[in-house]
Protein backbone atom coordinates (compact mmCIF):
# COMPACT_ATOMS: atom_id res chain seq x y z
CA UNK A 1 0.00 0.00 0.00
CA UNK A 2 2.99 2.35 0.50
CA UNK A 3 3.84 2.13 -3.19
CA UNK A 4 0.28 3.00 -3.92
CA UNK A 5 0.36 6.08 -1.43
CA UNK A 6 3.68 6.99 -3.28
CA UNK A 7 2.37 6.67 -6.81
CA UNK A 8 -1.25 8.12 -6.39
CA UNK A 9 -0.93 10.47 -3.29
CA UNK A 10 -0.53 13.53 -5.33
CA UNK A 11 -2.98 12.74 -8.08
CA UNK A 12 -5.48 12.21 -4.87
CA UNK A 13 -4.83 15.43 -3.15
CA UNK A 14 -4.59 17.71 -6.37
CA UNK A 15 -8.30 16.37 -6.59
CA UNK A 16 -9.50 16.69 -3.45
CA UNK A 17 -7.86 20.38 -3.09
CA UNK A 18 -9.88 21.01 -6.84
CA UNK A 19 -12.77 20.15 -4.81
CA UNK A 20 -12.66 22.02 -1.62
CA UNK A 21 -10.20 24.56 -2.28
CA UNK A 22 -8.27 24.46 1.15
CA UNK A 23 -4.70 22.99 1.61
CA UNK A 24 -5.19 21.43 4.82
CA UNK A 25 -8.14 19.46 4.46
CA UNK A 26 -7.13 17.96 1.00
CA UNK A 27 -4.27 16.95 3.04
CA UNK A 28 -6.61 15.40 6.03
CA UNK A 29 -8.54 13.80 3.24
CA UNK A 30 -5.90 12.43 1.26
CA UNK A 31 -5.07 10.92 4.18
CA UNK A 32 -8.55 9.36 4.94
CA UNK A 33 -8.99 8.13 1.52
CA UNK A 34 -5.68 6.03 1.46
CA UNK A 35 -6.78 4.51 4.80
CA UNK A 36 -11.01 3.48 3.34
CA UNK A 37 -8.46 1.99 0.09
CA UNK A 38 -6.27 -0.12 2.72
CA UNK A 39 -9.77 -0.49 4.62
CA UNK A 40 -11.25 -1.78 0.85
CA UNK A 41 -8.52 -2.96 -0.69
CA UNK A 42 -9.95 -6.17 -1.69
CA UNK A 43 -13.19 -4.45 -3.00
CA UNK A 44 -10.82 -3.37 -5.87
CA UNK A 45 -11.29 -6.08 -8.76
CA UNK A 46 -9.48 -3.96 -11.32
CA UNK A 47 -12.48 -3.26 -14.17
CA UNK A 48 -10.98 0.58 -13.74
CA UNK A 49 -7.73 2.08 -13.13
CA UNK A 50 -6.42 1.93 -9.63
CA UNK A 51 -6.14 5.86 -9.50
CA UNK A 52 -10.11 6.35 -11.23
CA UNK A 53 -10.68 3.94 -7.79
CA UNK A 54 -8.95 5.97 -5.39
CA UNK A 55 -10.49 8.91 -6.85
CA UNK A 56 -14.02 7.37 -6.19
CA UNK A 57 -13.41 6.72 -2.96
CA UNK A 58 -11.60 10.65 -2.44
CA UNK A 59 -14.97 11.58 -4.10
CA UNK A 60 -17.39 9.69 -1.33
CA UNK A 61 -14.49 11.03 1.53
CA UNK A 62 -15.24 14.76 0.23
CA UNK A 63 -19.43 14.35 0.43
CA UNK A 64 -18.94 11.97 3.76
CA UNK A 65 -17.42 15.78 4.88
CA UNK A 66 -19.63 17.86 3.23
CA UNK A 67 -22.48 15.46 5.29
CA UNK A 68 -20.97 15.69 8.93
CA UNK A 69 -20.47 19.49 8.51
CA UNK A 70 -23.66 20.18 6.58
CA UNK A 71 -22.11 22.33 3.87
CA UNK A 72 -23.34 22.31 0.54
CA UNK A 73 -21.03 24.80 -0.86
CA UNK A 74 -17.16 25.16 0.18
CA UNK A 75 -15.24 26.65 -2.02
CA UNK A 76 -12.45 28.65 -1.26
CA UNK A 77 -10.52 31.51 -3.86
CA UNK A 78 -7.52 32.00 -2.07
CA UNK A 79 -5.84 29.94 -4.54
CA UNK A 80 -4.05 31.48 -7.61
CA UNK A 81 -6.53 30.66 -9.88
CA UNK A 82 -6.09 31.38 -13.96
CA UNK A 83 -8.73 30.59 -16.54
CA UNK A 84 -7.63 30.62 -19.96
CA UNK A 85 -8.15 34.03 -21.50
CA UNK A 86 -10.70 35.25 -19.11
CA UNK A 87 -8.28 35.83 -16.39
CA UNK A 88 -4.79 37.40 -17.50
CA UNK A 89 -2.05 38.01 -15.44
CA UNK A 90 -2.03 41.11 -13.75
CA UNK A 91 0.92 42.92 -11.73
CA UNK A 92 0.80 43.51 -7.75
CA UNK A 93 -0.24 46.56 -8.08
CA UNK A 94 -3.48 45.09 -9.95
CA UNK A 95 -4.40 42.67 -7.03
CA UNK A 96 -7.64 43.70 -5.74
CA UNK A 97 -8.54 44.01 -9.26
CA UNK A 98 -8.25 40.64 -10.31
CA UNK A 99 -9.12 39.04 -6.45
CA UNK A 100 -12.66 40.88 -7.57
CA UNK A 101 -12.13 39.00 -11.09
CA UNK A 102 -11.68 35.86 -9.22
CA UNK A 103 -14.40 36.14 -6.78
CA UNK A 104 -17.02 37.19 -9.86
CA UNK A 105 -15.20 34.01 -12.25
CA UNK A 106 -16.28 31.34 -9.13
CA UNK A 107 -19.93 32.80 -8.76
CA UNK A 108 -20.44 32.03 -12.16
CA UNK A 109 -18.73 28.55 -11.82
CA UNK A 110 -20.85 28.07 -9.02
CA UNK A 111 -23.70 28.72 -11.09
CA UNK A 112 -23.10 26.12 -13.30
CA UNK A 113 -25.20 22.51 -13.62
CA UNK A 114 -23.08 20.32 -10.51
CA UNK A 115 -21.85 18.19 -13.41
CA UNK A 116 -20.23 21.23 -15.52
CA UNK A 117 -19.02 22.90 -12.37
CA UNK A 118 -16.77 19.60 -11.21
CA UNK A 119 -15.76 18.81 -14.60
CA UNK A 120 -13.97 22.56 -14.23
CA UNK A 121 -12.30 22.26 -11.00
CA UNK A 122 -10.82 19.38 -11.67
CA UNK A 123 -9.27 20.24 -14.96
CA UNK A 124 -8.07 23.87 -13.81
CA UNK A 125 -7.54 23.08 -10.43
CA UNK A 126 -7.30 19.43 -10.32
CA UNK A 127 -5.08 19.58 -13.21
CA UNK A 128 -6.15 16.20 -14.72
CA UNK A 129 -6.99 15.15 -18.37
CA UNK A 130 -10.16 15.07 -19.86
CA UNK A 131 -9.46 10.86 -20.16
CA UNK A 132 -8.92 11.10 -16.49
CA UNK A 133 -11.86 13.88 -15.70
CA UNK A 134 -13.95 11.12 -17.47
CA UNK A 135 -13.22 8.42 -16.34
CA UNK A 136 -13.40 9.33 -12.63
CA UNK A 137 -17.49 10.92 -13.68
CA UNK A 138 -18.06 7.59 -14.90
CA UNK A 139 -18.36 9.67 -18.48
CA UNK A 140 -16.34 9.86 -21.52
CA UNK A 141 -13.38 11.99 -22.48
CA UNK A 142 -15.45 13.54 -25.31
CA UNK A 143 -18.57 14.50 -22.51
CA UNK A 144 -15.88 16.11 -19.89
CA UNK A 145 -14.19 17.89 -23.11
CA UNK A 146 -18.24 18.98 -23.96
CA UNK A 147 -19.12 19.93 -20.74
CA UNK A 148 -15.65 22.03 -20.37
CA UNK A 149 -16.08 23.63 -23.80
CA UNK A 150 -20.00 24.57 -23.17
CA UNK A 151 -19.54 25.74 -19.34
CA UNK A 152 -16.65 27.95 -20.75
CA UNK A 153 -19.37 29.21 -23.31
CA UNK A 154 -21.43 30.07 -20.39
CA UNK A 155 -19.25 31.67 -18.48
CA UNK A 156 -18.06 33.75 -21.37
CA UNK A 157 -21.47 35.21 -21.70
CA UNK A 158 -22.52 35.37 -18.54
CA UNK A 159 -19.14 37.58 -17.74
CA UNK A 160 -19.49 39.40 -21.13
CA UNK A 161 -23.08 41.05 -20.00
CA UNK A 162 -21.63 42.22 -16.40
Amino acid sequence: MEKLYKEYSRLVFNYLNSLCGNFELAEELTQETFYKAIKGINKFNNECKISTWLCRIAKNTWIDFLRKEKKQDFISIDNDFYFEDLIVEKSLDDNVTEKSELINLYKHIHELDENTREVFYLRIKGELSFKDIGEILNKSESWAKLAFYRGKIKLKEAMKHE
